[in-house]
């Protein structure tokens, strides 16, 4: 078949989890074709730079530097809504113009259509609303409904047993009737690791949506410029040159590959990051979540929920 994959691009999450059902489509003789922008799209370039890959914009989307994010989300609603449109007629010229047998859209909401069968793929069927808005969570859930039913399919990358890893964002209310699990995704899935990278204690990994991805790594670089021992920061920016810099005892890259990283996050005695579900999965798949300090971004009501969730759970 030929397929088009397409995360979404907030943070390098839904690229990086979209790692092992692009490789195993290779490996069942499919034509694949990447769909992204900005840091993802480098990184799917990085990981399969024999692919064809489409350059189409996501949602654009600002995140609020204090501690709140309803009236940045408030603010980038307009603008998300139009992108949703805007990547659905795109999809239909696109299919006009050449043939696909199926679509995956990773929280894209708008990559759906008649003419092929199209795949939507989520861990978030419910959206955690911040406090006060609480009584809006079963009206959130059913609008995503009804995205999530434009869909033929829609894949939750979670397993159905004891609320999973990702608890009540796909295990609390009755799954669309299109919905099954499909287990954990990680993109360390299947690797051979190689020997434990043991220079650094601490591994720092950024990520998301800025302002707030600049912010965490100005916060660590402080916290660590002083340390006494090593520590290793990823600033999860993989189209930027690939150069190690240094302030004090901390080791600065833009990006590491996969074997590189999970050297890294083998070999430390502290990962900290940020509480994404893609983090979680591939910390969970190396089996690091007990090392993991994680710092949900201020205001993301996922990230607050799953850092409290996989805490409290006993994995951490």
């Amino acid at each position: 078949m030929k397929i088009l994959v397409c995360p979404l691009n907030w943070g390098l999450g839904h690229a990086t989890r979209c790692v092992p059902i692009i490789r195993r489509l290779i490996a069942e003789g499919h034509e694949v074709v990447l769909v992204s922008d900005g840091y993802p799209l480098e990184f799917l370039r990085q990981e399969f730079p024999s692919l064809r890959i489409i350059e189409y914009p996501s949602y654009p989307v600002c995140y609020a530097r204090g501690k709140s994010q309803v009236g940045a989300m408030l603010f980038n609603l307009p603008n998300i809504l139009k992108g949703i449109l805007r990547e659905h007629n795109w999809l239909d010229n696109l299919l006009h113009a050449e043939h696909f047998d199926q679509v995956i859209s990773d929280n894209r909401f708008g990559m759906w259509n008649k003419k092929v069968h199209a795949v939507y793929m989520t861990h978030q069927l419910m959206v955690k609303m911040p406090p006060g808005l609480k009584l809006l969570e079963p009206i959130a859930w059913l609008i995503h409904r009804l995205f999530i039913h434009r869909y033929d399919a829609c894949w939750i990358p979670d397993t159905p047993e004891d609320g999973g890893l990702s608890g009540d964002l796909s295990h609390k209310y009755p799954l669309p009737k299109n919905a099954t699990f499909i287990g954990t995704l990680s993109r360390f899935q299947g690797m051979e690791h190689p020997d434990l990278n043991t220079e650094y204690e601490v591994v720092v990994v950024i990520s998301g949506i800025e302002p707030q991805r600049t912010i965490l790594e100005e916060s660590m670089l402080e916290r660590f410029e002083n340390a006494k021992h090593k520590t290793l920061l990823v600033t999860g920016q993989p189209q930027n040159e690939q150069k190690e810099t240094y302030r004090g005892p901390v080791t600065i890259v833009p990006h590491l590959q996969d074997a590189g990283l999970s050297a890294a996050f083998l070999g430390a005695r502290k990962i900290i990051s940020r509480s994404g579900y893609s983090t979680i999965m591939d910390l969970a798949a190396l089996n690091c979540l007990n090392k993991a300090e994680f710092i949900p971004t201020p205001g993301q009501t996922e990230q607050e929920y799953l850092s409290d969730y996989i805490l409290n759970r006993g994995t951490v």
